[in-house]
């Protein structure tokens, strides 16, 4: 009999036995549990991602109004090509990619600035955590409208501030110069507390033996943070460095709430743009070509950070 042969009739032999069938039966019944489980999450993916994916794609090359469904036609690669003709669409283009290159380098610094002054052994370091984190949990409306206060040009508290020390008031949000940056400041300072636990569990996990050594070997503080903090929190800052920039790409609820986009479009962020397109003129078919546009852009600033980051680990 040749090996082959004697294989099949192996697995014949086991499978016909008691123990292999029971055995079959038991893997059967957990795979049978497990779909059971899976089930569900795959039913709403399916029904609020997967498809709603396909239909985007599918009504980016057509006009679909969303008041005249029905009279919906197929027009190519038209919107792609209006919407690099289309002015608010690369005006939000560009505020959308300031508001990433200032507000990465800003959210992470602070955070980590926090957290390095949390990771001390204090007797209010819970105070300053929770006062800290705080912002995270609360509605990014509350804190855009609480902030619309602050920023008031005329009373608000910051402004007060400013005069009282002979400063003169600032436009802030009614300025275009300003907006796009007040939004920034406002995003990271929201934002800053997530990351801040994130990097002090990283910072509590670096040996304290390592800081000791290099204490004996005569490192002040600044060359243990640039010769051993910043490279073992290299894990964790990449990490936080791909949530934030995520995160940044899909802003919406600040300048929806502080600015409706303005003043001048110095404000309008590309996801705000598809909410406008799609929500408010009811141009189901462009914001969908827009929403696709955007999506693969951010898909290769991913893909290209995932390839410098495992060649920079290589």
């Amino acid at each position: 009999m040749s090996k082959i042969g004697w294989k099949e009739n192996r697995n014949v032999y086991t499978f016909l036995r008691p123990e292999g069938r029971i055995k079959n039966e038991i893997r059967w019944k957990e795979n049978v549990i497990a779909y059971m489980f899976l089930g569900p999450a795959l039913l709403l993916l399916s029904i609020f991602l997967v498809i709603p994916s396909i239909m985007s794609v599918y009504y980016s090359f057509t006009d679909y109004y969303l008041l005249t469904p029905d009279m919906r036609t197929f027009v190519g690669l038209d919107n792609f090509i209006n919407l690099f003709q289309d002015p608010i669409f690369l005006k939000s283009l560009v505020n959308t990619l300031v508001f990433v290159v200032w507000v990465i380098p800003l959210q992470i610094g602070a955070a980590l600035g926090l957290a390095l002054l949390l990771n001390k052994q204090r007797k209010a370091n819970t105070f300053f955590k929770i006062a800290y984190f705080s912002p995270v949990v609360m509605s990014l409306v509350v804190i855009s409208v609480l902030w619309l206060y602050l920023l008031n040009p005329n009373e608000g508290m910051i402004n007060n501030v400013l005069t009282y020390f002979g400063i003169s008031a600032q436009p802030f949000l009614t300025s275009p110069k300003q907006a796009i940056f007040t939004i920034v400041v406002v995003s990271a300072w929201q934002g800053a507390g997530f990351q801040m636990l994130i990097f002090l569990a990283g910072l509590q996990n670096i040996p304290v033996d390592v800081y000791e050594a290099a204490q004996l070997d005569g490192m002040n503080k600044w060359q243990r943070f640039i010769y051993i903090t910043l490279p073992l929190l290299k894990p964790t800052s990449i990490f936080i460095f791909i949530t934030t920039l995520i995160g940044a790409f899909k802003l919406l609820v600040q300048p929806m709430v502080m600015t409706q986009g303005g003043p001048v479009n110095s404000t309008m962020t590309v996801v705000y743009y598809i909410y406008q397109t799609g929500f408010t003129d009811r141009m189901v078919g462009y914001a969908s070509s827009i929403a696709l546009l955007f999506g693969t852009i951010i898909g290769l600033v991913t893909i290209t950070q995932r390839k410098l980051v495992k060649e920079d680990e290589d």
